[in-house]
């Protein structure tokens, strides 16, 4: 039996920004489900899926603010140098540049328009 896939789930201060700075600085698709029981905004991109949810609180609280170090999510992709100049074109925030990391992934990390770091990266092989 295998897995086949992951989705980040990101509760949001205002959900509908949040969706909006995703579609327009990061390139993802935007699906609401803003009626249903539990509403919610799936984000794609590629073969990645984030799901936005209405938080009840002003403030999202980072792994790194939560537990001193951490991305929030990590996404992988085989294109950094062009990824990275496509966000740094659009004004996405920087964290690191892109770089090759003492864990041996050649990565790059953002902030989002909440406060989360998302790390884009991949292992590099010998």
């Amino acid at each position: 039996m295998s897995l086949r896939g992951l989705s980040c789930i990101f509760p949001v201060p205002d959900i509908k920004k949040s969706a909006e700075y995703y579609v327009t600085k990061l390139g993802f698709r935007a699906v609401e489900y803003l009626e249903c029981k539990e509403p919610h905004i799936c984000l794609y991109r590629g073969n990645s899926e984030i799901i936005l949810l209405q938080a009840n609180i002003d403030k999202v609280l980072p792994n790194r603010t939560l537990y001193g170090y951490g991305f929030d999510a990590y996404l992988y992709t085989e294109y950094q140098e062009d990824l990275e100049k496509e966000f740094m074109e659009k004004g996405v925030k920087f964290v690191r540049p892109l770089e090759v990391t003492d864990y041996r992934n050649r990565e790059f990390v953002i902030e989002d328009i909440d406060g989360r770091w998302l790390a884009f990266g991949l292992k590099i092989l010998d």
